[in-house]
């Protein structure tokens, strides 16, 4: 009986700590980091601010692109993506002068925050260039999030 009450009682937990995690992507403004490999024209590695907004399971996000450590860039990294249960996969671009490039990222919620991964190709002057991307992003804790407006009652 003590056994059977044991298993029953790890099966209750399990089942318990796994629904709450699906249910965790809100729909919010998760904001966080992308730190990128080195290009060959810049000086190191780059760490740069992330916004990602879902709603309804679609995203859209805007990362700052930064070069050669001079202030950011007039236009932002802009794309759009899907979420789908826990996971995120984004798609977007950036073009500034001549340089371009085409970037991927995808990633895992778990409760509040995601991990990011994905590469940039760049194009320059017709040479190609791909470098790896990882980040983070979370969002505010839910009593922080804008509550729903109530539907104004018929009388």
């Amino acid at each position: 009986m003590v056994r059977g009450g044991r298993a029953a009682l790890a099966a209750a937990m399990m089942a318990a700590t796994g629904t709450p995690v699906a249910g965790q992507v809100l729909d919010a403004t998760y904001r966080g980091t992308m730190v990128c490999e080195k290009l060959p024209f810049t000086s190191g590695q780059m760490r740069e601010a992330i916004e990602v907004t879902i709603s309804g399971g679609a995203a859209r996000y805007s990362h700052v692109v930064r070069l050669r450590n001079a202030a950011v860039e007039a236009a932002a990294e802009q794309g759009t993506g899907t979420v789908s249960g826990t996971k995120i996969d984004l798609q977007g671009s950036w073009k500034g002068g001549s340089w371009q490039y085409e970037a991927k990222y995808s990633g895992s919620f778990v409760r509040r925050s995601a991990t990011l991964k994905g590469t940039q190709s760049w194009t320059d002057g017709g040479k190609t260039v791909t470098r790896a991307c990882t980040g983070a992003i979370k969002r505010p804790f839910k009593p922080f999030l804008p509550r729903a407006k109530k539907s104004a009652q018929l009388q």
